[in-house]
């Protein structure tokens, strides 16, 4: 008599209550794939081949598949929460040593690197100067220190400058005279040490009252003094300051037909420094000339407007907070009212990702069942989107589970039967006489 073939039924039976239990333990724990039993029948090898009449020895447990479909996912409140939106691992360092997971529930450490509940580090691609470097791999980091001030260099202004308006009163050009000009704006500059300077533009037509051309003259306000320029005068007295250009910074060439600005247009700020500025002037040293684009201006027969006003530089500022994209882009914000990339977070998938050593922490381990990772940023190729602020939940569906449970106990039952029925026939033929 054999009881082999309930002994593996058995055994395979509470090798599938434990792989269910397994799965119902982390029904809550993010990122956790379920796994299901997969069995397989045993024969015994026949000298003559498989007969038709060949019984069965039983059953084993052909392997333990995890399931990597889609968890549910749920919206946090921390923006370091990630949750992946399809295929796709994140890769994680170890003390150098790669995984991979689908758990989001990422932190920052004292030194500000992005890392999980273990202390592994969340890879991608490091940012220089606000500018992705997407050939190198690294630790990402949420740098704490300020941002530089930048010198602004290009001033891009789009106004429309009145056809019908006549030449001004007075012809020599004053910014304290508004009879010497026609309209004006100003804006903020920056220089190199983040200073704001307000730059102030005049806008004068020349010729006769029909003409199509403006000249555009410009002051700059400075808050320490003046003195004697080359390319500017400062003003005679009164408060604030400011250093006047005595020639135009340029001049606005219109089509008479159309209005649209001319290609013959020009105007430059000149270079601003300390020498020509004087005392307590060091916050004005280093700007560069700047560049005016008025491209999108115009001259119709209406009342002067800007639409456009802006310059490239700005003064330095303190980290106020990050956003992270679907592109794994991290994007830093300050309270110069600026944002700078600070990284970008990267993804790994596999051919074959049951492949895959779980090791627990919810990380799983490459082999040579796996393939080789594919890397990659995402929504490229074959991987998911990232959302900021949510988490993946385990994908344990627990009706499911406590279904498979009460059909796996069965299973035990019956298989536990055919033992006793073996026991009872053994029982009867040693009592034979």
């Amino acid at each position: 008599m054999s009881f082999q073939q309930g002994l593996s039924g058995l055994n395979g039976a509470s090798r599938n209550l434990d792989v269910l239990g397994n799965n119902i333990a982390n029904a809550s724990t993010v990122g956790f794939k379920s796994s299901q039993t997969e069995f397989a029948d045993v024969f015994a090898s026949s000298l003559s081949g498989a007969g038709g009449v060949q019984v069965g020895i039983g059953v084993q447990v052909a392997s333990v598949a995890q399931q990597f479909t889609q968890g549910n996912v749920t919206s946090t409140n921390n923006p370091l929460d990630l949750a992946i939106s399809g295929p796709g691992f994140f890769r994680v360092s170890d003390q150098g040593t790669i995984n991979y997971s689908r758990n989001g529930q990422f932190k920052l450490d004292k030194d500000g690197f992005i890392v999980n509940s273990s202390g592994a580090n969340l890879t991608g691609h490091p940012a220089i100067s606000g500018v992705i470097s997407t050939g190198t791999l690294s630790n990402l980091q949420i740098p704490i220190d300020n941002l530089d001030p930048k010198v602004s260099t290009t001033i891009a202004v789009s106004a429309n400058l009145d056809a019908r308006a006549l030449l001004p009163t007075n012809s020599s050009f004053s910014y304290l005279d508004p009879t010497s000009y026609n309209q004006s704006t100003s804006l903020t500059l920056f220089d190199a040490l983040g200073g704001e300077q307000n730059l102030g533009l005049y806008f004068v037509k020349t010729g006769s009252s029909t003409s199509n051309t403006w000249d555009v003259y410009g002051t700059v306000t400075n808050p320490s003094g003046t003195t004697t320029t080359l390319n500017f005068t400062p003003a005679s007295a009164g408060p604030p300051p400011v250093a006047a250009s005595t020639a135009p910074l340029g001049t606005l060439n219109f089509d008479p037909a159309s209005g649209a600005l001319l290609p013959s247009s020009s105007v430059t700020l000149p270079t601003i420094t300390t020498a020509q500025l004087g005392t307590g002037a060091a916050d004005l040293a280093g700007i560069a000339p700047a560049f005016f684009a008025f491209t999108g201006s115009t001259q119709y027969s209406t009342a002067f407007s800007v639409n456009a006003l802006s310059q490239d530089g700005y003064t330095s500022g303190r980290p106020t907070g990050f956003n992270i994209g679907s592109d794994g882009v991290i994007l830093g914000r300050y309270s110069n009212g600026q944002s700078l990339q600070l990284g970008q977070i990267v993804m790994d998938n596999f051919r074959n990702p049951n492949g895959l050593q779980p090791l627990g922490n919810n990380v799983w381990a490459e082999t040579s069942d796996s393939g080789q990772p594919l890397l990659g940023t995402p929504g490229s190729g074959s991987l998911g989107l990232l959302q900021s602020s949510a988490l993946e939940e385990s994908n344990v569906d627990l009706t499911k589970e406590l279904v498979d449970m009460i059909t796996a106990q069965r299973a035990y039952q019956a298989n536990a039967q055919t033992i006793k029925t073996q026991d009872q026939v053994l029982q009867t033929l040693v009592n034979l006489r």
